[in-house]
C-alpha cells in the first residue's frame, strides 16, 4: 500500500502540473504514455519491441493521437486516416514478409490496438485543449466511479459483476460507484458552473453513461489481461501496474465525450 501510495502522489505531482500547462509538454507526455500503453500490448504478445511490426504500431498510436491539426499542412497526408490506412496495409503486408512468425490474427490485433490507444490518447488531449473543467468532469466520472465501486464492493459486494473477467468486481459495487459519481459530479460542476454550456439534467445524463462506459474500459482491459495470463499490463507504476492500467477507462470515456458533443 505504501508503494502504491507513494506512485500516485509522484505520478499526480508530475501528471497534473503538464495536465494544467497543455500544449506541447501535455502533448509529448501523452505521446510517450501511448507507446508506452502500445509496448504493453507487444509484450503481453510476446512481440519484440523492436520488430517490424511493433515499429509500425508505435507509429500508429502516434499518429492517431496527434491532434488533426497536425496533419493539415502535409502534402497528400491531410488526416491520420491516411496514415492509418497505410500503416495497416504495412501490417498486413508484414504478414506475407515474416514468413509466417507473424500472421493475419496478429496483424488485427495490433491494427486494433493502434487504433484503441491512440485514438483514447488523442480525445484525452483534445479534452485537455478544450479545457480544464471538460477534461477533469470525465476524469473524475472514472475516478469517483472507482473508488466507490471498490469501497462499496468491499462493503456490500455479493453478487458477481463479471466473475470469468474479473472475479472481485461486484454489481453492487459497481451500481454504487457508478450512484456516487453520478449525484457528485454534475451536481459540483452545475453548482460551481464550471460548464456553463451545460445544465444539471446535460451533465447527470452524461455523467451516467461515462459512469457505466468507464467500467465497460476496465473490464476491456481486464478482458484481454486474462487472455494474455498477465496480472497487470505492465509495471511502470509501481503498485499500479502499467499505463493501460491506469488508463483502460479513459482510453473509452474520452473518445465517447467527444461522440456527446463535449469536446467542440
Amino acid at each position: 500500500m505504501k508503494v502504491r501510495v507513494i506512485t500516485a502522489v509522484v505520478a499526480l505531482l508530475i501528471f497534473v502540473p503538464l495536465l494544467i500547462i497543455g500544449k506541447l509538454p501535455l502533448l509529448i507526455l501523452t505521446l510517450i504514455m501511448g507507446v508506452v500503453a502500445m509496448s504493453e500490448i507487444l509484450r503481453m504478445k510476446h512481440i519484440i519491441l523492436v520488430s517490424t511490426e511493433a515499429l509500425i504500431s508505435f507509429v500508429g498510436v502516434i499518429a492517431i493521437t496527434l491532434p488533426n491539426s497536425f496533419w493539415h499542412d502535409i502534402p497528400f497526408i491531410k488526416s491520420a486516416h491516411i496514415v492509418f490506412y497505410i500503416l495497416a496495409f504495412l501490417m498486413l503486408l508484414n504478414t506475407v514478409l515474416a514468413r509466417n512468425h507473424f500472421n493475419f490474427d496478429d496483424a488485427g490485433a495490433m491494427t486494433l490496438a493502434m487504433l484503441y490507444i491512440g485514438t483514447g490518447f488523442h480525445y484525452f488531449f483534445q479534452a485537455a485543449s478544450v479545457g480544464l473543467p471538460t477534461v477533469f468532469f470525465g476524469m473524475l466520472i472514472v475516478w469517483i466511479t472507482d473508488s466507490g465501486a471498490y469501497m462499496f464492493g468491499r462493503a456490500l459486494g455479493k453478487h458477481k459483476l463479471a466473475p470469468k473477467i474479473s472475479p472481485n468486481k461486484t454489481w453492487e459495487g459497481s451500481i454504487g460507484g457508478s450512484v456516487v459519481a453520478i449525484v457528485i459530479i454534475p451536481i459540483i460542476f452545475s453548482m460551481f458552473k464550471w460548464l456553463p454550456n451545460y445544465g444539471l439534467l446535460e451533465l447527470l445524463v452524461f455523467a451516467i453513461i461515462l459512469s457505466i462506459a468507464g467500467q465497460l474500459g476496465d473490464l476491456i482491459e481486464s478482458g484481454f489481461k486474462r487472455h494474455y495470463g498477465v496480472k497487470d499490463s505492465g509495471n511502470i507504476l509501481p503498485g499500479h501496474g502499467g499505463i493501460l492500467d491506469r488508463f483502460d477507462s479513459m482510453l473509452i470515456v474520452m473518445p465517447l465525450m467527444a461522440i456527446l458533443g463535449m469536446l467542440g
